[in-house]
């Protein structure tokens, strides 16, 4: 008892102390999280990673005993079921406890000290033209056969993987597209990114007006294959609706990010992909690899919207609303569906290109939900 009275501990007037339970910094971080300007789903998954995994594990200690071994071997724990799930989990307990490091009710972050998380490396993959090829095949011929029960399809997830193809968005991006963010000038199709397609829990699928982060809102050249398909589209979108996505459900809401993702998995078992682990992810990454050598990684991480020339641009560069056509060249030529041109697949790696594609598999989908 002298021990723990004489222990070192922090002065604290506020409503965490060294004594304070888990429970209580995880309330108070909720709270704060309410407040702060993040997307919905990014909170869900905020709020669900600590409930399933992170607060059972330390709910009945104080601050005080949550140590830097503790956290150690809880990693090690999640590693060994999942090494994405040990990422989330380290994540989650560096934001709690840096709460608690601002609150003056502990003296260091127990996070800083833990080992790197170790995960196996893996070569991120590009599609090939024979692959895209037979997507292509097995999505026209998919429930063409007479006879079939139930609606017939109405094409949208083979017009959706053309656009993906030629734009490299996020899956939710392309989804939240609408008439007013296309703009068809002479000189080619821009599309205008500004919003992504998530699920809602109990709500469906919504249009969020914000892509996945600041860097994504951008406007990108379409090649001429995927542009014939929004033309296609657009045309046959309720001229009094020009907000409504381009992609709709039959109600007129958003297409259901799942419900594409299970009809693109029919897709490869049709065309005897079903075990490759392609997914719409790879789209994404098939753009990239062409871009990256056709023009250099930077033009390719400009493209994806990621934050590489974010800061530049914003703080010494005169906005700039002219979109170059060169990435939306190198797509067309090397991904039409007709007389496709290989040579830039087969080209070697550009410099720090596995870097960018590592960044693709990174993302977190948009529409991941609870």
């Amino acid at each position: 008892m002298e021990r723990i009275r004489e222990r070192p501990s922090l002065p604290s007037s506020g409503v965490l102390r060294p004594t304070s339970s888990f429970a209580d910094l995880a309330n108070l971080w909720l709270a704060d999280l309410d407040l702060r300007d993040l997307a919905g789903n990014t909170k869900e998954n905020y709020r669900t990673c600590l409930r399933l995994h992170v607060r059972p594990a330390f709910e009945h200690y104080t601050l005080a005993e949550v140590t830097t071994g503790r956290v150690e071997w809880f990693l090690a724990e999640q590693a060994t079921v999942s090494p994405s799930q040990a990422k989330q989990t380290r994540t989650m307990l560096n934001m709690l406890f840096a709460f608690a490091l601002r609150h003056d009710a502990i003296a260091r972050n127990p996070v800083e000290g833990t080992s790197q998380l170790r995960r196996a490396k893996a070569t991120p993959q590009a599609l090939t033209l024979g692959q895209i090829a037979a997507i292509r095949k097995a999505a026209a011929g998919w429930r063409s056969e007479p006879g079939l029960p139930g609606p017939k399809p109405d094409g949208q997830v083979s017009d959706i993987i053309e656009v993906l193809l030629g734009t490299a968005m996020r899956p939710g991006e392309v989804l939240a597209l609408r008439p007013c963010d296309i703009e068809d000038l002479p000189t080619g199709m821009i599309a205008s990114v500004n919003g992504t397609v998530v699920q809602r829990k109990g709500r469906g699928a919504e249009r969020q007006p914000r892509p996945k982060t600041d860097a994504s809102i951008r406007r990108i050249p379409v090649p001429e294959f995927a542009a014939v398909v929004l033309r296609r589209r657009i045309a046959d979108t309720p001229s009094d609706a020009p907000t409504r996505t381009i992609f709709a459900s039959r109600n007129g809401g958003p297409l259901s990010p799942y419900n594409v993702r299970r009809t693109f998995r029919e897709f490869l078992r049709l065309a005897g992909l079903g075990g490759s682990g392609i997914s719409l992810r790879w789209y994404r990454r098939t753009g990239a690899t062409v871009i990256a050598r056709g023009i250099g990684t930077d033009a390719a991480a400009a493209f994806l919207g990621h934050s590489s020339t974010v800061i530049t641009e914003g703080h010494y560069i005169e906005p700039d609303r002219a979109v170059d056509p060169t990435p939306a060249a190198h797509l067309e030529r090397t991904l039409r569906p007709a007389e496709p041109d290989g040579s830039l697949l087969a080209n070697r790696p550009a410099d720090r290109e596995e870097e960018l594609l590592a960044v693709v598999d990174r993302e977190r989908d948009d529409d991941a939900v609870a």
